[in-house]
C-alpha cells in the first residue's frame, strides 16, 4: 500500500478522533512534509483540510437528521465550544450549523466524501536523470493556492506567456512553473515565469523566488500538458516512496522548454523533484 492509500484508510478510520499531520505521518511511515506535498499532488485535496471536512461532513449529516445537541455534535467532531465549530462549519459549507439543523436536508451543502483512489492502469514513469541544477533566478505571475484552488494555475499562465521573451534580463527560452513555500495546511507559492540575471530590472508586478542549487530527480512528461497530474501522482505516490530517495525541503519545478507549445499543450516538459544527497 503506498503512503497516500495509507494515509486516506488510517483517516476513514480514525477521524472521529483527533488526529495530527504528525500522527499520520508516522502511520504511513513517511514525514509530514513529504506528506502534505504528495497528497496534494495526488487527490488535489489539502489533507489536513480533508480530515476537517470529513469531520463536518458527518456533523452535517446528523444536524439535518435533527440532533438535539449542537454542543454534542461539536465535541464529537473534536471542538471544544460551539463557537469553534459554528466558525469552522461556516467557513466549510457557508451554512451555520443551525441553519442545516431547521432546514433538514443537505441539498445546498457540498459535502466532503471519501476519497476512493483511481484504481485504473497507473501511469508508467521512465527513470529520471539525476541532476544538480545551479541556482536560478525566476521572475514571473505569482499567485498562492490551496491544493484544491490550484486547478487555476492554467489560467496563470495564460496571463504570463505574453510577458514571456519580454522580462527584464531574461536569459534564454525557458519558462519555468516553480512551486514553493508549501505549508502544512497544503497552501503554496506558484510562479509562472522566466529565468532572469538577477532582479534588479524586475518590475514591481512581477513575482520572484530564488530556487537554490540543489539535487532533483529529473522526469520527462512527454504527453499533452492536461495529463500532467497523471505524471505527479505517479512521482509522489510510486516513485518517491519506494525509490530509497528522501524528498528535500526545497522548490520543485516544471521546465518548459523550447520544444514545448503554450498554443496547443503539446511538445513535452520536464518535472524536478528536489531529494536529498
Amino acid at each position: 500500500m503506498n503512503p497516500i492509500d495509507g494515509a486516506l484508510w488510517y483517516i476513514e478510520s480514525h477521524f472521529a478522533s483527533e488526529l495530527t499531520l504528525e500522527q499520520i505521518a508516522s502511520q504511513v511511515s513517511t514525514s509530514p512534509h513529504y506528506l502534505t506535498r504528495a497528497f496534494g499532488a495526488v487527490t488535489g485535496h489539502s489533507l489536513m483540510r480533508y480530515v476537517r471536512g470529513r469531520r463536518l461532513t458527518v456533523a452535517a449529516r446528523r444536524l439535518a437528521q435533527g440532533a438535539p445537541d449542537i454542543l454534542d455534535v461539536a465535541i464529537e467532531a473534536g471542538y471544544g465550544s460551539h463557537e469553534a465549530f459554528t466558525r469552522a462549519f461556516r467557513d466549510q459549507f457557508g451554512l451555520t450549523p443551525e441553519a442545516v439543523r431547521s432546514q433538514r436536508h443537505l441539498d445546498n451543502v457540498r459535502l466532503v466524501e471519501p476519497i476512493r483512489m483511481d484504481q485504473s492502469t497507473p501511469t508508467k514513469l521512465a527513470p529520471p536523470r539525476f541532476e544538480t541544477s545551479k541556482a536560478l533566478l525566476v521572475a514571473g505571475i505569482g499567485e498562492r493556492y490551496s491544493c484544491e484552488s490550484s486547478a487555476a494555475i492554467p489560467s496563470q499562465w495564460q496571463r504570463f506567456l505574453p510577458r514571456f521573451g519580454h522580462v527584464p534580463d531574461q536569459i534564454g527560452n525557458v519558462a519555468y512553473g516553480v512551486a514553493y513555500n508549501a505549508d502544512c495546511e497544503g497552501n503554496f507559492d506558484y510562479i509562472a515565469g522566466a529565468e532572469v540575471r538577477d532582479f534588479s530590472r524586475t518590475p514591481p508586478e512581477l513575482a520572484r523566488v530564488r530556487v537554490p542549487a540543489q539535487r532533483y530527480a529529473v522526469f520527462a512528461h512527454r504527453d499533452h500538458i492536461s495529463n500532467i497530474r497523471n505524471t505527479m501522482a505517479a512521482i509522489w505516490s510510486d516513485w518517491l516512496p519506494s525509490s530509497g530517495h528522501e524528498l528535500a525541503d526545497a522548490p520543485h519545478f516544471e521546465r518548459y522548454g523550447p520544444e514545448f507549445d503554450g498554443s496547443t499543450g503539446h511538445g513535452g516538459l520536464e518535472v524536478w523533484i528536489p531529494i536529498k544527497g
